[in-house]
């Protein structure tokens, strides 16, 4: 369910910027109830945004998160919010990937099934053998530069807040190479208000 967490995240932080107030939106309602994606054995966050502009999402107040789904849509109450659709960042572009996270959270897929960024504790991730191929989705909340001048992209994860940095990576930024650090320059959506 990381595509659902990673949707969510996205469109938290849109609600944030124009209403003003973080909401607590529900991933459980994605895992039941889009049928564009697969619950807990995999999905994609585009077909999520689309999903969120069609029906809205709920607070996950309201649609509780169960950590597993059997697929059945239990959505009684009128949408929290709902997006007018998303748009998708130019494939393999960082400075595009920046300019966006410059406005506002992005959902991105990354290389999330290796043993470094499972085991992941804290720094900046610099792992050029990390791979492109994504297994895995994210969320970009920000950007900056380490003490030691180090760029990075501030990453929400679906882990819980004892993985990593509270919950967070961040992933070196600038890399030599187009797909950006784990493949995160690749797939990169947000949702649109």
């Amino acid at each position: 369910g990381c595509w659902a967490f990673s949707a969510i995240a996205a469109v938290e932080g849109l609600t944030k910027i124009t209403r003003g107030k973080l909401e607590s939106l529900s991933e459980q309602q994605l895992l039941d109830c889009d049928k564009a994606n697969h619950g807990c054995k995999g999905g994609r966050m585009d077909k999520a945004f689309d999903y969120i502009a069609k029906k809205g999402i709920t607070g996950d107040d309201e649609y509780v998160f169960q950590g597993d789904t059997d697929g059945v849509c239990l959505l009684e109450d009128e949408p929290l919010f709902k997006i007018r659709g998303y748009d998708c960042v130019q494939r393999n572009n960082e400075r595009a990937l920046l300019e966006a996270v410059s406005r506002q959270p992005v959902s991105v897929g990354i290389v999330g099934d290796i043993e470094s960024i499972i085991r992941y504790s804290s720094g900046v991730y610099d792992e050029p053998d990390c791979g492109i191929t994504m297994t895995h989705a994210v969320t970009i909340v920000g950007y900056g530069t380490s003490r030691e001048g180090t760029e990075y992209w501030l990453v929400k994860n679906s882990w819980g807040t004892s993985w990593g940095e509270n919950g967070y990576i961040r992933l070196r930024r600038n890399v030599a190479w187009k797909e950006g650090m784990c493949g995160l320059a690749q797939f990169a959506c947000y949702p649109v208000a």
